[in-house]
């Protein structure tokens, strides 16, 4: 039988957990609910009480109430609750989470939510799911659904509303208890990461073709900031066999203030787990920000593109590649499984391809000098092509690379 976990808090929402438990179980479901509330009395009865998700949070809940501080009691119970659910994931007691709230019951759900790995059915219902849920969804699975009106009472407005999000959930999950979430694709083949913008599409394209031949199934990533952090992620998993990150543009928007940065911990995963991995400095000769209008006036005055009208690009400086090259070399050599760099010496992109507006030989120059003084005397392995990132036979090359080092023959 599939097991739906609700995850709420009861003192604030506990008829609508009620009716959503009843509901559940008329579809032949069984469910078990969590109570994460910390304020008033619980106004049903929970199967994982409030004080053992405090414990769970490494605290008690006699605490929590005496100091009377409700956000470090909201971030207390939003951790016991992940731990809570992580634990019943891992006893098998777990095949899909459902929760509804606003701002502090959709913070504490989804940080349970994230705990759980890819695939296992998330559901949540919040009158936050109108505006940005980047801070709830990070780089998880997480179905949000708008609850138009806020969560207080059954309505005929909200009913059907928290109707559609049991059935949905109900059918999610009776399908994932019947077969267990997928490591490799349905066909046995080995998973294999790659990241592409439309600047490193023809090169990314070649090197997935080639990894299809060679026998592997390859997942694409847009390097957009939400996918650089969802491709971090899911390598953090060990979900894949080998990462091929071709496209760092995202590194570049950390550095320079761009608008599609993915944080701080782009590409550190695949290295501390010790997947192997090649990388290439693909798309770092350039910046990317909002709508031209919106391009700061520091770097006006540098050749500014429109690549669409939501973004627009700008070329980095020598400076700021010196400073990239640095910083890439310095995650690589952290790297405790096999790694090799990727250099193409004519270009990084589209743009910077031989005869494009971004094609500047010294500039890139001060790129490569900066990642080859920093992975001196290292175990990564750095190749030199001489040609541009999108030209089929750098991506072709990089592919055969990344089977190797997961074949264990080297670079």
């Amino acid at each position: 039988m599939a097991i739906v976990v609700l995850v709420g808090t009861l003192d604030t929402k506990g008829l609508e957990y009620g009716w959503l438990r009843e509901r559940l179980l008329s579809q032949g479901v069984e469910v078990i609910v969590v109570d994460a509330g910390v304020i008033g009395s619980a106004r049903i009865p929970a199967d994982v009480p409030r004080a053992e998700v405090a414990r769970a949070a490494g605290t008690e809940l006699e605490r929590l109430l005496s100091e009377g501080d409700r956000g470090a009691a909201v971030t207390a119970m939003a951790r016991g609750a992940a731990e809570v659910v992580r634990r019943l994931y891992a006893r098998g007691r777990l095949h899909g989470v459902l929760a509804l709230g606003g701002s502090g019951g959709t913070s504490i759900a989804t940080r349970a939510m994230r705990e759980l790995p890819l695939g296992v059915p998330k559901v949540m219902v919040s009158s936050m799911a109108s505006g940005d849920v980047a801070p709830y969804v990070g780089s998880a699975d997480i179905t949000m659904m708008y609850s138009v009106v806020d969560i207080a009472g059954v309505n005929r407005v909200s009913a059907p509303i928290l109707a559609n999000a049991v059935d949905a959930v109900a059918g999610m999950a009776r399908s994932f208890a019947a077969a267990a979430p997928p490591a490799a694709s349905d066909d046995g083949r080995p998973l294999i990461a790659a990241s592409m913008a439309g600047v490193t599409t023809p090169g990314v394209d070649a090197a997935r073709e080639r990894l299809t031949e060679l026998g592997y199934e390859v997942l694409v990533f847009h390097a957009s900031g939400a996918g650089g952090r969802t491709l971090e992620s899911l390598a953090g998993q060990r979900l894949f066999a080998g990462v091929l990150d071709l496209t760092l543009c995202e590194i570049a928007d950390d550095l320079c203030g761009g608008i599609l940065t993915a944080g701080p911990d782009r590409l550190l995963a695949a290295g501390r787990r010790g997947v192997p991995q090649v990388v290439g400095p693909g798309a770092l000769d350039m910046v990317k920000f909002g709508p031209i209008e919106t391009v700061p006036a520091r770097v006006r005055d540098r050749d500014v593109r429109v690549h669409n009208p939501s973004i627009s690009v700008v070329r980095t400086t020598a400076g700021e590649c010196a400073e990239l090259g640095t910083r890439v070399a310095a995650k690589l050599r952290a790297a405790t499984g096999p790694t090799a760099l990727c250099l193409p010496l004519r270009g990084l992109s589209t743009l910077g391809a031989p005869g494009g507006p971004y094609h500047d030989p010294a500039v890139d120059e001060a790129l490569f000098a900066a990642l080859r003084h920093g992975l001196a005397g290292s175990a990564v392995d750095v190749v030199e092509f001489d040609t541009h990132l999108n030209d089929p036979s750098f991506g072709r090359a990089a592919a055969d690379l990344l089977h190797r080092l997961i074949e264990g023959d080297g670079g």
